[in-house]
């Protein structure tokens, strides 16, 4: 019985197996990197350049798309280069510091996408005390507690994982080092105790979503009473990018994560593992933009 420790590296997931589709596999993940990182990189550029946008949603955005940039940074070189070269293989110090940036990066998003709900509650229901509530101080404190909420996170379940037996070889069915995947090479029982920890996880997260929906809860009570249509619009225009980013962000992450085990297999495992940890940094940056006047202007100049 082969132990974790006996491991020099973990095996991905090959997307293909002729060097054609390879290739293609290597292009279009790097036109979606490629377009993430200009879509990212272009707001990072202008909110940090840009005067006028030195306010407490834009410094969100910001820290959001710098986690994008990271996370998506995290999972596809490795991939492509992988594709290209046409290897497999990933080492076990290279796998563990994947576990752990994705995991920061991912619990530091879903921290900061909570925050950036609290910030849209207080600008519509709360809009003369926003100067007092959303103070620079305050900002800078709220964005630092969702990176250290992401770190903590990921230390957590980093040390448990690899602290755990690995039996059943060290192929992981995914093209990245996922903690599920790993978990499936585990001994028998072995993994009880990484799913205590993601049991608290779980809660910690349900907290923060309930926390989310209670604020657009009252946030669409808030609207709806504006008198003007023009007013009704302004503020859903507010709000509806980091809503539409918040449903995107739940959905897939969720459905990969809680999935019933009977829906399970190698294809559906890897279409949801995209979708979660590919999809939304690309598209983030698109849906942001497409509603926000102030950031097409800045974008413009």
């Amino acid at each position: 019985m082969a132990n974790s420790s006996s491991f020099s590296e973990f095996l991905l997931l090959a997307f293909a197996d002729t060097r054609e589709l390879q290739l293609l596999h290597f292009s279009l993940f790097l036109g979606i990197y490629l377009a993430a990182l200009l879509g990212n990189g272009l707001i990072i550029t202008v909110v940090a350049c840009n005067d006028h946008l030195h306010t407490p949603m834009y410094f969100f955005l910001l820290n959001l798309s710098l986690l994008d940039l990271g996370s998506i940074s995290t999972t596809l070189p490795k991939s492509m280069a992988n594709s290209l070269w046409d290897t497999r293989a990933i080492s076990y110090s290279g796998c563990s510091a994947q576990v752990f940036l994705f995991i920061f990066l991912f619990g530091g998003e879903f921290s900061l996408l909570t925050v950036m709900a609290y910030d849209r509650f207080v600008a519509i229901c709360r809009p003369l005390h926003y100067g007092t509530l959303m103070g620079s101080r305050t900002c800078f404190r709220m964005a630092a507690a969702a990176w250290a909420s992401g770190f903590l996170c990921a230390a957590l379940h980093t040390a448990n994982t690899f602290s755990i037996p690995l039996c059943q070889g060290n192929t992981v069915e995914q093209f990245f080092c996922e903690i599920p995947q790993i978990l499936k090479l585990s001994c028998s029982d072995s993994y009880l105790r990484e799913v205590g920890v993601s049991v608290v996880t779980t809660s910690l997260v349900f907290v923060c979503f309930i926390f989310i929906v209670l604020s657009y809860v009252q946030i669409f009570i808030a609207v709806l009473r504006i008198p003007s249509e023009q007013g009704r619009h302004k503020a859903f225009s507010m709000c509806l990018p980091h809503l539409a980013v918040v449903s995107l962000f739940l959905s897939t992450g969720t459905f990969a994560y809680l999935k019933p085990p009977s829906l399970s297999s190698p294809s559906l495992d890897l279409v949801v593992a995209v979708l979660y940890s590919v999809v939304p940094p690309a598209v983030n940056p698109l849906i942001y933009s497409m509603r926000n006047k102030e950031l097409k202007e800045a974008l413009r100049k």
